[in-house]
């Protein structure tokens, strides 16, 4: 099993973090996940994906803050 790909958003202006977290997303595999970093708890973008991914995504908290989150998010089977 390969190590998930890792995509550290911190760093970017906030406009630009769900464009690029929705183009990581797309670019998965079915099965496969990468691990988002971020300063705060990504909770509106997992209504986001909830609305334009019913079903089609994964979700999981791996570490949850005060000061840093990682979510490990994932595109389920076709």
């Amino acid at each position: 099993m390969s190590q998930d790909r890792e995509l550290d958003v911190r760093e970017l202006i906030p406009r630009d973090r769900h464009t690029q977290i929705f183009e990581t997303y797309s670019a998965l595999e079915p099965e496969t996940a990468f691990v988002l970093v971020n300063d705060h708890d990504p909770k509106p973008l997992y209504y986001q994906f909830q609305a334009e991914h019913t079903g089609e995504f994964t979700w999981e908290y791996l570490e949850e803050g005060p000061e840093v989150w990682r979510v490990r998010i994932g595109r389920t089977a076709a």
